[in-house]
């Protein structure tokens, strides 16, 4: 079995349970099938971290982008642009839309928003998005016109399907964290049912959202089999079946990532 963790932030893992060895939680990972990590940036000041992580390992890659909540820094698509050169970056983001952390005039979000995009479009790479009660607006920026022809992948789903279907017509995939598994996402778990095999993404966005049975620990890459067994079941197919699904489509949207 070959899993892929579209989502994950390798260099804030709580390793109390692995001594602080890294190593360690990734070979863990491995054992449980985990045949690729895409380790997601949310702060150009840590982008080194998340770099280093992709060149350390062969089947980690990595992603530049600056989380909509981070206010102390700032960023523009050229640097963006800059930076989305280095090898093992196959993607921009997270970026996006949080109107539940950010309070107020939130226009600085949008315009950061549409920036990523920007770098998403001239350096054809896929975009991770982040959206959180903020449904409208997320769609509405990528159907702007200039927003045309940019693709990615609505990650950690907890909307409904009309937004699943809306970012479906836009060419968009979805991504599933430990979330699917809470006994009270049943809209989330709605959507995985009835979304497309050929658009779901799977994630654990670890730290964050252990799925149960580990609910409430930190996460880890290890946890990604509980919660795409959770989905395989919901959806009535073999763990297998989903499992190739899901590597085969990310392997299609972050065409830079090698499938070592």
């Amino acid at each position: 079995m070959f899993l892929v963790d579209s989502h994950c932030h390798l260099d804030m893992l709580d390793l109390t349970a692995y001594q602080g060895n890294l190593d360690s939680a990734v070979e863990q990972a491995r054992t449980q099938g985990l045949g690729h990590i895409l380790n997601v940036c949310v702060s150009l000041k840590d982008f080194p971290a998340v770099l280093a992580t992709a060149e350390k390992y062969a089947f980690v890659s990595a992603s530049v982008g600056l989380h909509p909540n981070e206010q102390d820094e700032e960023t523009s698509t050229e640097e963006l642009l800059k930076l989305a050169q280095v090898e093992k970056v196959v993607a921009i983001g997270e970026t996006g839309l949080d109107y539940y952390r950010s309070t107020g005039e939130l226009e600085w979000q949008r315009k950061r928003f549409r920036a990523h995009i920007r770098a998403a479009q001239e350096s054809d790479l896929p975009l991770i998005v982040h959206s959180r009660q903020a449904k409208t607006d997320t769609i509405d920026l990528l159907k702007e016109p200039a927003s045309a022809g940019v693709q990615g992948v609505l990650h950690c789903f907890t909307e409904d399907w009309d937004m699943a279907e809306k970012a479906l017509a836009l060419g968009f995939y979805i991504s599933f964290s430990g979330i699917v598994t809470f006994k009270n996402a049943l809209s989330v778990q709605e959507v995985a049912k009835r979304m497309p095999l050929e658009r779901i993404l799977l994630e654990t966005d670890a730290p964050y959202l252990a799925p149960a049975p580990n609910r409430g620990k930190p996460n880890e890459p290890a946890y990604m089999v509980y919660t795409a067994q959770f989905i395989a079941d919901l959806r009535g197919v073999d763990l297998e079946i989903l499992a190739k699904a899901t590597t085969e489509n990310f392997f299609r949207l972050f065409k830079r990532a090698k499938h070592v």
